[in-house]
């Protein structure tokens, strides 16, 4: 048995425990009490109606009364003497089949229905295990009794407290046994969830199926909904962990080359064997790494510094920045097709400065690693929003790790050649800037194709 089960029996059986206790006190000392009192008020209710009535009427009326209301009426002179008087009553109740062995009224008495007044009695028959309420009025010179037997209640009240005994403990037999299998359907779900919690705790993100269609199954659905997060989450550090090992591996990789020939022709210098060219490749290496500590900064430093935010014309940046690139794209023998289809200014919160280098960037890598011979440009509006992208010819296949490029360092040719791969930063400096314009961006292959995309808000005119 669990300890959840075991607890929640504990407290079941308590709970009906003391129900039992207060019920068999309120049946004890209570009940007798409100019964004598529930019979005191109908029989003071039914005087109430037959003091209202003459003698003769009631006479009349006598036996439908005692038949209909249950109770005993009997009648003798108030001029008769309290003996007599009793004789006479007790006559009569013994024609009707009441035998009392206690049953008088007393001169006290008398007094009071002499004065009009009504004398209430509660005659115990302890041999006969009753007792006989009585209420006595005057009507047209007569004394009238009407009473009630009430048999003394002690002794049902011990049988009904122990026929609820038995019926007590039949229940908690059975609500022991229901509260076992209601608590197994609980603890066995909350067993399954505890299960998953602990796998995940252990990197383990597995899910628990459980369909009880309460609370357990929404916090269910909740800890698996968790699960999927941090195993999204736990893939990505992952992802961003090997980034970091490929990121210092490259590094060192781009680093080492030229520190490499450095050495070595500084070596060259020392044992003269400078052919008047080794001045030159120490220099060409230096700027080389110069250039790369540089991006390195640059790539750090746009992570942390404030953006010079204001309203620019992007039609008016697009046509500056290609005005640049035009005979460049001529000298590389490649045809830059430009597809403006703003038909007006079309301004945007940006900062200029950063926002230009994302578009030197994306026409340098254009220019540089197209298979083809035309490089297509897009600009247009969609909806709301500024659109730009950028396409080339690529031999490399669609199900490439493209979505990697962005990584520092990354470059899709493994080989690394200086003349077909760059640093690999270019392209993450150009997503930080996109991500700090809150802009939509990513890039699409298809067909030999890659699209370099990103979107920026208009501002409202």
């Amino acid at each position: 048995m669990s300890k959840l089960t075991r607890k929640l029996i504990i407290r079941i059986t308590t709970v009906l425990c003391v129900v039992f206790v207060l019920s068999f006190a309120v049946n004890t000392y209570f009940l007798p009490k409100y019964f004598l009192y529930q019979k005191k008020h109908k029989l003071a209710q039914l005087v109430t109606e037959l003091e209202a009535m003459d003698y003769t009427s009631l006479m009349k009326q006598s036996e439908t009364i005692e038949d209909q209301d249950q109770v005993t009426i009997a009648h003798a002179s108030l001029l008769e003497s309290v003996d007599d008087l009793n004789n006479e009553l007790l006559i009569q109740l013994n024609h009707k089949g009441i035998a009392l062995s206690k049953f008088w009224l007393t001169e006290e008495s008398m007094e009071k229905l002499r004065k009009g007044e009504k004398v209430n009695k509660l005659y115990d028959q302890n041999k006969l295990k009753s007792s006989f309420l009585v209420n006595f009025l005057t009507v047209d010179g007569s004394v009238i009794m009407v009473g009630e037997s009430i048999s003394h209640s002690a002794e049902t009240i011990q049988i009904v407290n122990r026929f609820n005994a038995y019926i007590w403990v039949g229940m908690l037999l059975l609500l022991i046994l229901l509260s076992s299998l209601f608590t197994a359907r609980i603890v066995k779900p909350l067993t399954k969830v505890n299960e998953t919690a602990e796998a995940i705790s252990n990197l383990s993100f597995i899910k628990a199926d459980i369909r009880t269609g309460d609370e357990i199954e929404t916090l269910a659905k909740s800890i698996n909904r968790m699960s999927d997060k941090l195993e999204e989450s736990h893939r990505t550090l992952e992802e961003k962990n090997t980034n970091l090992r490929t990121f210092i591996a490259d590094i060192s990789h781009e680093l080492k080359t030229p520190l490499s020939l450095i050495r070595v022709y500084a070596s060259g210098l020392q044992d003269g064997l400078d052919d008047g060219t080794y001045v030159d490749v120490i220099r060409k290496q230096s700027e080389e790494m110069a250039s790369l500590i540089d991006r390195l900064l640059e790539l750090s430093r746009l992570q942390a510094i404030s953006y010079l935010f204001e309203p620019i014309d992007f039609r008016q940046l697009v046509a500056a920045t290609l005005d640049v690139y035009k005979i460049a794209f001529k000298q590389q023998g490649l045809v830059l097709n430009i597809h403006n289809r703003l038909s007006a200014e079309a301004w945007v919160m940006a900062d200029r400065q950063q926002l230009e280098s994302v578009l030197h960037n994306w026409l340098n890598n254009a220019m540089k690693y197209t298979t083809g011979k035309q490089v297509n440009l897009i600009v247009e509006m969609k909806k709301d929003f500024v659109h730009f992208s950028i396409s080339n010819n690529t031999d490399i296949e669609e199900g490439a790790n493209w979505k990697q490029i962005w990584e520092p360092f990354f470059v899709m040719e493994s080989s690394r050649s200086k003349k077909f791969s760059g640093t690999g930063l270019g392209l993450s400096i150009a997503r930080t800037i996109l991500i700090n314009h809150n802009a939509s961006y990513g890039l699409s292959v298809k067909e030999g194709v890659i699209t370099f995309y990103f979107s920026l808000p208009l501002l409202s005119q």
